[in-house]
């Protein structure tokens, strides 16, 4: 069965899998239920493959295996999870290799490919909507929790930078925000129309009541006029995600990680969007 290698669209993809399921079969002598498990564990390098538009089977590099390992990281699989699908990857890759499909073997024997530490679960967007729709807009506090959530949200923000966040780092015109990340790194990102809007009614309706002589350009205020601190923030998302019926365990990280799985699946580059997250490039 021919195969066009340097056009790996759905139909060629196919065929290379099932040559590939032909050799566990006929060579390794491998079980049907173990061969449906090698092709499920390997069909998530062909939808990253599509998503960084990815043609040739043959360009699959160290770079771009590492990209792959984290991206699948990023969308929520576990630890043990990823581990399994190298694994396979692996057997694949080498058998590429042994029938001169890819020349020589991307993949190091040990050590370079780690597995990226699990990442918090996500929400889903409807999860995600319910949450942005839980505190009470018609308060002062309710107005700041609303713009908080959906910054933390909407920027892909840590705990730190929000609670951080000055008035002067919000430009409103452009959606811009600026932050100060880890190490005084500071970055620009973008926010949508809707942590637009929150913003802009917290700071016309509910800052203006929360603010004191202390507050200076503090954003986000307690009911004192102090900063909102971030144990306080971590605990006001902990009792909106109880009140929006959301599984146990969300927290800021959850917010944070929705937000780039969000974007992942909207097709953003997995560079960019660690970027955006004030992330180290892998």
């Amino acid at each position: 069965m021919k195969i066009n290698l340097d056009s790996m669209n759905e139909s060629e993809w196919q065929k290379l899998i099932a040559d590939f399921e032909r050799h566990l079969r006929a060579e390794r002598g491998l079980a049907e239920l173990t061969i449906r498990n090698y092709k499920a564990d390997i069909q998530p390098l062909f939808d990253y493959m599509c998503l960084k538009d990815i043609a040739d089977v043959r360009a699959l590099d160290r770079s771009i295996l590492r990209g792959y390992l984290a991206w699948l990281t990023e969308l929520g699989y576990v630890r043990h999870s990823v581990s399994r699908k190298l694994s396979t990857l692996r057997t694949f890759l080498k058998w590429m290799s042994s029938k001169g499909i890819i020349e020589g073997d991307p993949l190091p024997k040990r050590g370079i490919m780690r597995v990226p530490k699990r990442l918090p679960r996500f929400l889903s967007q409807e999860q995600a909507e319910r949450l942005m729709g839980a505190p009470d807009a018609t308060k002062p506090t309710g107005l700041r929790d609303q713009a908080l959530l959906e910054v933390i949200y909407g920027a892909g923000l840590r705990v730190s930078e929000a609670s951080n966040l000055r008035v002067t780092d919000i430009n409103l015109s452009t959606r811009e925000i600026r932050v100060r990340g880890k190490g005084s790194k500071e970055r620009v990102v973008l926010i949508g129309e809707t942590a637009k809007s929150a913003l802009a009614l917290y700071l016309r309706d509910g800052r203006p009541k929360l603010a004191g002589k202390g507050s200076g350009m503090t954003l986000f205020l307690n009911r004192f006029g102090g900063r909102l601190s971030q144990r306080s923030i971590q605990e006001k998302v902990r009792r909106y995600s109880v009140k929006a019926a959301l599984p146990s365990g969300v927290h800021t990280h959850t917010l944070r990680h929705s937000y780039a799985t969000h974007l992942l699946e909207g097709g953003a580059d997995l560079r960019v969007v660690q970027e955006l997250m004030g992330h180290a490039s892998p």
